[in-house]
């Protein structure tokens, strides 16, 4: 059967000029026109990578690092600081993008700024057909790992993490990749539909849970976000497997407005009650402007950096007047107050210390991560809606979808990304 779309290991050159002068960009797994919001080309992970799990060297960045790592900071991986070398370490795993346009003799550097690729990781892959119910199982046990972790910290400070059902959740992912190896059409249904039931109880529990852990604005709330998102995935991923399109396209869409209003409260705390924090000049080549304006822009594409300054303007002379009145209003997300309590640095608990001071102004680098690996998160799981919607339009089952290749191509030493272009942009 004769596709509506070309697949190609090699990102063509018209894309390519559009990155570059801004024509298009790039918005979790898709590249589409900035005016017309028009789909270009779909990113795929090739080789190894579609089933590949981060490790806890190269997961996203997350706020229990901070904590775990005391007052040694200097993490490696996609935990690096955002220096030269942290965002050349921590793009490698974005899909390999650097090297995959070097093949077509472009710098490392002219890559990163045509598909504006931050220093942030997803624990998403970029397109929903890569990340089947056996990676979803994997990322989901990184997760009830790093909450393991994070239990033996928060018994310090009398907080106690529900983990139970996490045993539920992945007893729900088993069943519905049972459920897709059976050969009897009436058998393989009856067992999707059992999953979904449970994808549908782990959603209704860990939006509970992420409300909660906004409310307290706490260390853990980015974890129990990730595992939401894992939840809508997996019913919407049931469902695209028995072909009902509509229907996982609405869970997607209703999943999206769920996630993205409790990453934009969570990205809000981190932002503090000074955001200008960010800009402060001992943070200078790891923070700057164009990289706030980012978050901002996600917030209100609207946005310019002229337009983000402004609204910086009067925070910057607040905080270097009374930098304490910031310090005192730090969320627990960021630093809590126990943390000093129970010894991490000794001495006087107080929050208004030099200690305090240095400790939090050290941690910013790592929380602005955080938000651009949430960020990116919300922007892979929205751009998944896009695909589904183009399964329907172009008229191709989501099996065929997943067996899209190049026919043609051999496939380059080192190439990590595969690009679906339609034959002509879809307005999805």
């Amino acid at each position: 059967m004769s596709l509506p779309v070309t697949v190609t290991f090699m990102l063509a050159d018209w894309i390519a000029k559009g990155l570059a002068d801004g024509t298009f960009e790039r918005v979790g797994g898709v590249i589409r026109d900035v005016g017309t919001k028009q789909v270009v080309s779909w990113l795929r992970e090739q080789g190894s990578n579609n089933s590949q799990v981060p490790t806890p060297t190269d997961t996203p960045n997350n706020l229990l690092n901070l904590v775990f790592s005391g007052t040694n900071l200097v993490a490696s991986g996609a935990n690096a600081a955002a220096t030269g070398k942290g965002l050349a370490d921590v793009n490698q795993r974005l899909g390999g993008i650097e090297n995959q346009l070097g093949k077509i003799g472009q710098s490392v550097q002219f890559t990163q700024g045509i598909l504006q690729v931050t220093g942030a990781v997803s624990i998403l892959n970029l397109g929903v057909s890569v990340i089947g119910f056996a990676v979803i199982a994997q990322r989901l046990k990184e997760l009830e790992q790093r909450l393991q972790q994070a239990q033996k910290l928060l018994n310090h400070i009398k907080r106690k993490i529900d983990l139970s059902f996490y045993a539920n959740f992945r007893a729900a992912i088993e069943l519905a990749n049972n459920a897709f190896t059976m050969t009897k059409i009436e058998n393989r249904r009856s067992s999707a539909l059992q999953a979904i039931n449970r994808f549908l109880e782990a959603q209704h529990i860990y939006t509970e849970y992420t409300d909660i852990e906004i409310e307290q604005k706490s260390q853990i709330a980015d974890e129990y976000l990730l595992t939401l998102s894992l939840a809508y995935l997996a019913e919407a991923r049931c469902y695209l497997e028995l072909e009902e399109h509509d229907t996982a396209l609405r869970r997607f869409q209703e999943g999206a407005k769920v996630i993205r209003s409790r990453i934009h409260k969570y990205v809000d705390i981190l932002l503090t009650s000074n955001p200008a924090a960010y800009l402060d000049p001992q943070l200078k080549g790891q923070i700057d402007l164009r990289r706030l304006t980012k978050i901002y822009q996600w917030i209100d594409p609207a946005l310019d950096e002229n337009a983000v300054f402004e609204l910086q303007r009067k925070n910057l002379f607040k905080i270097a007047k009374d930098p304490q009145k910031w310090l005192s209003s730090l969320p627990s997300a960021i630093i809590d107050r126990s943390e000093i309590q129970w010894g991490i640095f000794g001495g006087n608990p107080t929050p208004l210390t030099g200690r305090f001071e240095k400790e939090a102004y050290k941690r910013l680098p790592q929380v602005f991560e955080v938000m651009e690996s949430m960020i990116e998160t919300n922007r892979r799981f929205e751009s998944y809606q896009t695909e589904v919607q183009a399964i329907s339009q172009l008229g191709i089952s989501f099996h065929d979808w997943l067996k899209l290749t190049p026919s043609t191509e051999i496939k380059p030493d080192g190439a990590e990304l595969m690009y679906i272009i339609p034959s002509k942009p879809l307005k999805l």
